[in-house]
């Protein structure tokens, strides 16, 4: 049985002529690197760092100066889950992953005022009043369903998380915090394919132009 990498990837074959040259560039992209995720079963770390570059190449984009990373993902999660009329990616959240999520948005090791502190050396109480107000909102949304509030806020924990990879923050298969990892790599290993999979299904949305274009 093909696995949900595979499975897109045959079906890209076939639909990828009708789509533009941007999309079809970025789900070739994104598929390659989600193919090789799964192919690391036993690497929790490696999977989790070769799924985010899958996500990154689904959406990444030339944007504005005054446009953070976090405005970007924001505003291509508002896209995604207006696009999803079958609300795939809310089932996924809250039938697959409300134990996970609560457990990261309860975890202070992936939010990022509480390292900022730490590098600041910052003894006053600001980043745990920021934490505790972050939760309730979170928490909230998550009651309430609000699938693009939520995803936002996953997609910002686990930002967090690629940081400390990518960065040299962390030890390789090392012993601690290792509850982000299997909870992230859980949870991108469901929503990238599914963002890859509505992206190929709406190709006259505009997805923005790609980062690094092919060039002769």
């Amino acid at each position: 049985m093909a696995s949900p990498a595979q499975a897109l990837k045959a079906r890209h074959r076939q639909v990828r002529e009708g789509h533009p040259e941007a999309l079809r560039l970025r789900i070739h992209r994104a598929l390659s690197w989600l193919v090789r995720s799964e192919q690391v079963e036993d690497d929790p770390d490696t999977r989790f760092i070769l799924q985010w570059i899958a996500l990154n190449a689904a959406y990444a984009r030339e944007f504005g100066r005054e446009e953070s990373e976090r405005d970007r993902a924001r505003g291509f999660v508002g896209i995604l889950v207006g696009l999803d009329k079958d609300k795939r990616l809310h089932k996924a959240l809250f039938d697959q992953f409300t134990g996970p999520i609560r457990t990261l948005i309860d975890n202070k090791f992936t939010f990022e005022p509480f390292w900022t502190a730490m590098r600041n050396h910052d003894a006053s109480t600001r980043w745990q009043e920021s934490f505790a107000s972050s939760k309730k909102a979170a928490l909230g949304a998550v009651v309430k369903g609000d699938t693009a509030k939520v995803l936002g806020i996953v997609f910002d924990r686990l930002y967090v998380v690629r940081n400390q990879l990518v960065h040299g923050g962390a030890t390789w298969n090392g012993q601690v915090n290792r509850s982000q990892i299997t909870d992230g790599t859980a949870i991108l290993g469901a929503l990238v394919p599914l963002i890859i999979a509505i992206m190929m299904e709406h190709p006259a949305q505009n997805y923005g132009d790609v980062l690094y274009p092919v060039v002769g």
